[in-house]
């Protein structure tokens, strides 16, 4: 995944404007997060457990800062629980970053072709990411995986998107991260929004 998602404001899903609404009604400032395109280092909607284990909308910064400066927008599913930046996460830490879609680019020589991409039949998708505090704030990063079958010319990694009926499953830390993952890790049908 290369770095970017895409949050509707106005004619988002109910779903997504419900998320967006409450973490502004929570602020009192106006509006606290990003929507339109979304990029590293942007303060973004994301779901993830308050202190009652509920899942609860939250305005998070997107991307881990590392001592030099780098930021860490992505972490590979595959190895982010036996490192140790993102063990805890993974374990205690659990966040789902919803979505309309996501920007990948394709490289045909000079060119570079931006495709839209989300799940067949979804008006919002929920990707699965961790987060830890810096400095007292929420940062989060996003999963990623082999991309499906049918997007795997543009990009050799995809946000890990999880089903519906396994959002839940991901924020809740009494099951094990890899087994809420293995149904997502599926090849899944990809469409271009």
């Amino acid at each position: 995944m290369c770095g970017r998602y895409y949050v509707p404001d106005e004619d988002s899903a109910a779903e997504l404007r419900e998320i967006i609404e409450q973490i502004n009604r929570r602020a009192n400032a106006g509006p606290v997060v990003k929507t339109g395109e979304i990029a590293p280092s942007d303060v973004a909607p994301v779901l993830a457990n308050n202190r009652s284990l509920a899942a609860t909308p939250f305005a998070m910064r997107w991307g881990y800062r590392l001592g030099n400066g780098k930021l860490l927008f992505n972490a590979r599913n595959e190895t982010a629980d036996a490192k140790a930046l993102f063990r805890d996460g993974m374990r205690q830490r659990r966040c789902l970053v919803p979505a309309a879609h996501y920007f990948e680019w394709e490289k045909r020589g000079k060119d570079r072709i931006k495709y839209a991409i989300r799940p067949g039949g979804a008006s919002v998708m929920y990707m699965a990411g961790i987060y830890r505090l810096e400095n007292g704030a929420p940062v989060f990063t996003i999963l990623t995986r082999e991309p499906a079958a049918a997007i795997s010319f543009i990009h050799n990694r995809m946000p890990v998107i999880l089903p519906k009926e396994a959002a839940g499953d991901w924020l809740n830390i009494r099951y094990d991260a890899g087994d809420v993952l293995a149904d997502a890790l599926q090849d899944m049908e990809c469409r271009f929004a």
